[in-house]
């Protein structure tokens, strides 16, 4: 299974205190612990040509990882619709924290994509809504992050075909933080933790949740069904 990690990577290269989190960037830390998950993984940045997602390489990624927050209108609209017809066509698409206002995502949810949000230490309680996903494997009641940045409803996103984590914070909000969808051939599924302060992506919890997903999404072996005038298959009788 091929995977490429899409990073906009702009606070790494503004931002000391993310830079000292992650020193090789978020795309570097995702990647680092998918290797040693035995999987195929190549990163891709914001400010690469075409922004590292060439034709070439968007045909051989079975699945895409995909973490943005400040650069979301830089990104080419003729890439995002590149990657939007992939998904179509079976890759799979893993949206992370503040990928949620990127262009892929809301146009794949065709909505706005918008929440309540707050900056204040707080603890985040992540619970496990549906035990028998294959996301939640290996993952206990909930997992337990000390600090994060807070994200609370209402999420103006479609209903998710299925549920698998819901968060609640400190100050009291709660999010329904692991989502899945289906689009065309491919699977889609966001999920909330990773803001850039925070070492989380070093959580042995949150990167098992990422190596789930990577597995839940990879494609299924199926042409993509046929659109238009078609022939009757039996013979229609006058």
């Amino acid at each position: 299974m091929r995977v490429t990690v899409w990073n906009e990577n702009r606070h790494e290269q503004q931002n000391p205190l993310v830079k000292e989190v992650y020193p090789e960037g978020i795309h570097g830390a995702i990647a680092s612990f998918l290797k040693e998950a035995e999987i195929e993984v190549k990163a891709a940045t914001l400010d690469e040509p075409e922004h590292g997602l060439t034709d070439e390489i968007l045909q051989n990624t079975d699945v895409l990882i995909w973490w943005g927050h400040i650069a979301h209108e830089e990104v080419s609209d003729q890439v995002v619709e590149k990657v939007q017809q992939r998904v179509l066509d079976g890759m799979g698409l893993i949206v992370l924290h503040s990928g949620h206002f990127s262009k892929i995502f809301k146009r794949l949810m065709g909505t706005s994509c918008d929440l309540k949000w707050r900056e204040a230490d707080e603890k985040e309680r992540i619970w496990v809504i549906d035990p028998s996903h294959p996301i939640a494997e290996g993952i206990g009641e909930y997992i337990e992050l000390e600090k994060e940045e807070m994200y609370g409803e209402h999420f103006d996103i479609p209903a998710p075909d299925e549920l698998v984590f819901t968060s609640w914070f400190e100050g009291g909000e709660v999010f329904r933080s692991g989502c899945t969808y289906r689009r065309g051939n491919g699977k889609v599924f966001y999920f909330r933790p990773g803001h850039e302060t925070y070492p989380t992506y070093y959580n042995r919890d949150i990167q098992q949740v990422i190596i789930n997903a990577v597995n839940w999404a990879r494609p299924v072996e199926r042409k993509r069904p046929q659109y238009g005038n078609a022939q009757p298959l039996e013979e229609i009788k006058r």
